[in-house]
């Protein structure tokens, strides 16, 4: 059986691989835990754009942005309480940026989705790419007060802009899989006479 991206979508264009109501847990614990790998991985470059393309394709925009918020809690405490990361003004000012380019990233997101909700590979493309640049966008204003203006060149951006892209196809391939597993486990034993 090969992989279609458009199996994945519902008439809502979600790639939710479990029952809507369950959507929002399953969303939670996917970003989470990625965000835990991420975070420990690549401390400072955690893809939250691919977090905001999975949750707003998942989710409505309030709950997309409680699960990107969620996430960006979870890699700030990790950051802070794990990996030493100082606490002073302006590292905990950038943490507010970062936090607050995930949340843009996710309203991006979910209007290319809304407006392609039937073309979903090119919608998710083209959200991650909304997502990322609206990311990088946010943070580069922050840059004239906090500084650090020198992590916008274009080898850092194209770098970060692939990760995120490589996260948001690990991500759906898990959604994949996780759906795949889940009819095959909920699936009836053929009654034969």
């Amino acid at each position: 059986m090969s992989f279609d991206v458009r199996r994945l979508a519902t008439t809502q264009g979600r790639i939710a691989p479990v029952n809507a109501r369950f959507a929002p847990a399953f969303c939670f614990v996917l970003l989470t835990a990625s965000c835990i790998l991420a975070s420990f991985t690549f401390a400072c470059a955690t893809p939250f754009a691919a977090f905001a393309v999975v949750a707003a394709a998942m989710l409505p925009l309030p709950s997309a942005l409680l699960v990107v918020g969620a996430a960006w809690i979870v890699n700030q405490a990790i950051g802070f309480g794990a990996l030493g990361y100082p606490h002073d003004t302006n590292t905990l000012l950038w943490g507010l940026a970062i936090g607050l380019a995930a949340l843009t990233a996710t309203v991006c997101a979910k209007a290319i989705l809304r407006a392609w909700p039937r073309i979903v590979a090119i919608a998710l493309a083209a959200a991650v790419l909304a997502a990322y640049a609206s990311y990088e966008v946010v943070l580069l204003a922050f840059t004239p007060a906090l500084g650090g203006a020198g992590a916008f060149t274009a080898t850092i951006v194209i770098r970060l802009g692939l990760l995120n892209l490589f996260w948001l196809i690990g991500l759906i391939a898990v959604c994949a899989v996780f759906r795949r597993a889940a009819m095959l486990w909920w699936r009836q034993p053929e009654f034969r006479a």
